[in-house]
């Protein structure tokens, strides 16, 4: 076999790639994963993107430029191979693999039916692996939530994380709940609750529509109009939800996958049947797609979707055409959702009706798209060209890195680093700083070397940036330059000052400044503002944290349950403050030695107190 050029290292694994099945993964000079890809049979499969072959595509011959170093997981059987494959892109996203884009991100019903006493509530977050019911999507999130309201007044189930309580909550009071946590009902009862939600969510037939109906005609023969519309407006919300299209067929549990192909773009529409009614729809997208076959991103589709989410697998899934591994895709799917999963290309009659109708609905939507994509493209691109022009940069920057710099009057002092490339947020590569050179004083300079200095010293291994954006102006670039060229980087620097957006540059004091129409401006702004978002958010976070400590976390001694103790017998620090060792020491868990340890803490001096608080030691303890 005549290979193409690559290291001896990659060289020297494929000629001992053993014959099993197993998962390979393509990584480039810094580390990282660009491609993860499965085999029945890893030395035929790896040899193949090594081999000279004039027809290979444009993709993998930019992936295998690209790649410095090959790793591999074998397998027993093909089958842990496509589970495996699975699970790393899903946790790694490299970027070769086929990306699947979900258009939005619409709220689902979970009820934990894997605990005790389950509870209900709206989540975006989907986890396929605690057992618990989710129902939905749901593209009305309004009428959602009103149902939802309306269903805990007829089944009070619970909402709250805990039920570790001392009494219970407002929500009982209030009949929205049936108090499981002290027992104040029955199991069957609050299974039976249960029982009757998930049917409504399922689009089974309930009592409670009838039972709304007929409170709706009772209020309005006895006149009472405001009370009618008010049940009205219930029973639109519940059937919004319970059966958001007409009946489609007499039964059935099945999605239907539409599929459509314009160039180097693919877009899909999948249609929700359950119990025959379409009680939902998603769009996705997937662009940079022309290298891949229709075969690979249906296969890719199904691998990312529902290898995500096995509790929305449905019994069967009508496909635009028949990937050729069906059976071990089938046998897949049937392992994951635990019962039989049929893949299925209908050819006539009604299901071949719903597969066109889901074809041309994946169509309109990829037309649209691709013009969002073209104008964003442009836009993007074109302001990274300007950019290098208008700074006189020595290559494109296509990858930028921005720094922030957030503090409370010197506290809590906190970094960003914000990474954009070709001209969009990649946000996996976002970083935080906690300072700590200038914790307790206020010295945006220094915190931005300390900030240059770990970043461009320490992480040697992070991919080199084209550009450097500081948020700030001369100030910032002369603190920042030293400690970024004696880390040895040489990517050109500058700084944004938000006065009139002015742009200082290295060996210059004077600022270019653009029309603040300027795209590459736009650009440069977008980045500096994502920094400012992404670093006053962690240090919310931080500062947060820090607030809802107790101050009495740091008192020697006094643990969760005296400090709650204390709470019960002081209704503010101030009443503890003026309490004596005696009454201290008479609260519940207190013992002498702990009243005496709160006593002093609150008569310490203000710098002893901060020392206490700061984790340090006062002198003469």
């Amino acid at each position: 076999m005549k290979m193409i050029d690559v290291n001896d290292k990659i060289r020297a694994k494929v000629e001992a790639l053993p014959d099993s099945p197993g998962v390979y993964r393509w990584k480039d000079k810094d580390g990282r994963v660009i491609y993860v890809g499965k085999a029945k049979n890893l030395k035929n499969r790896v040899r193949s993107y090594v081999r000279e072959d004039k027809n290979r595509s444009p993709k993998v011959a930019a992936m295998i430029r690209h790649a410095e170093d090959l790793d591999i997981t074998m397998t027993a059987t093909e089958m842990e191979a496509l589970i495996l494959e699975c699970n790393l892109i899903k946790e790694i996203h490299p970027k070769y693999n086929i990306s699947l884009r979900d258009d939005k991100s619409y709220p689902y019903v979970k009820i934990t039916t894997n605990e005790e006493w389950p509870r209900i509530f709206v989540t975006r977050n989907i986890r396929h692996d605690d057992g618990a019911r989710y129902f939905g999507p749901f593209t009305d999130v309004g009428s959602l939530r009103t149902t939802l309201s309306l269903l805990r007044r007829y089944y009070p189930i619970r909402n709250c994380r805990s039920m570790k309580v001392s009494r219970p909550c407002l929500q009982y009071h209030l009949h929205l709940c049936a108090g499981p946590c002290f027992h104040l009902c029955s199991r069957e009862d609050y299974d039976s609750y249960v029982r009757t939600v998930c049917d409504l969510f399922e689009g089974k037939s309930t009592e409670l529509v009838k039972e709304l109906k007929q409170k709706m005609m009772a209020a309005s023969d006895a006149m009472d109009y405001e009370l009618a519309a008010k049940y009205r407006d219930q029973i639109r919300a519940v059937e919004s939800v319970q059966q958001r299209q007409n009946i489609v067929a007499s039964e059935g549990d099945f999605d239907v996958v539409g599929y459509a192909r314009d160039g180097s773009h693919a877009g899909l529409e999948v249609f929700y049947i359950r119990y025959g009614r379409m009680v939902g729809k998603e769009n996705f997208s997937i662009p940079e797609s022309e290298n891949e076959t229709d075969e690979e991103i249906i296969t890719a589709f199904i691998r990312d979707f529902y290898g995500g989410n096995p509790t929305s697998i449905p019994r069967e899934i009508i496909l635009p055409l028949l990937p050729a591994e069906q059976e071990l895709i089938a046998s897949w799917m049937t392992k994951l959702k635990g019962s039989e999963v049929t893949l299925i290309l209908p050819q006539r009659g009604f299901k071949r009706r719903l597969k066109d109708m889901a074809m041309a609905n994946a169509a309109k939507y990829l037309s649209d798209k691709k013009l969002q994509w073209e104008y964003q493209d442009a836009r993007e691109q074109g302001a990274v060209k300007k950019l290098k022009d208008l700074l006189h940069l020595p290559r494109l920057p296509e990858r930028m890195e921005c720094f922030d710099i957030s503090h409370n009057q010197g506290a809590e002092t906190t970094g960003s680093m914000v990474v954009f490339e070709h001209g969009r947020p990649a946000k996996r590569e976002y970083r935080k700083f906690k300072l700590q050179t200038t914790q307790g004083h206020a010295d945006d300079f220094k915190s931005m070397a300390e900030v240059m200095s770990r970043r461009y010293g320490n992480e040697k291994d992070w991919p080199a940036p084209d550009l450097i954006v500081l948020d700030g102006g001369l100030g910032q670039l002369h603190a920042a330059l030293p400690a970024i060229r004696n880390a040895g980087c040489d990517a050109p620097v500058i700084g944004l000052a938000k006065r009139i957006e002015e742009i200082y540059v290295e060996g210059s004091e004077d600022p270019i400044v653009l029309d603040h129409h300027e795209p590459a401006l736009k650009l440069l702004q977008f980045i500096r503002d994502e920094a400012h978002r992404f670093v006053i958010t962690y240090h919310r976070k931080w500062t947060n944290k820090r607030n809802t400590e107790s101050i009495l976390d740091h008192i020697e001694g006094i643990g969760p349950t005296r400090r709650n103790a204390l709470w019960h017998a002081f209704r503010s620090l101030d009443e503890m403050r003026k309490a004596t060792i005696e009454e201290l020491s008479q609260v519940p868990g207190m013992n002498k030695r702990a009243a005496e340890a709160v006593y002093r803490f609150f008569h310490m001096r203000k710098d002893e107190k901060q020392m206490v608080l700061t984790g340090q030691k006062v002198e003469g303890e």
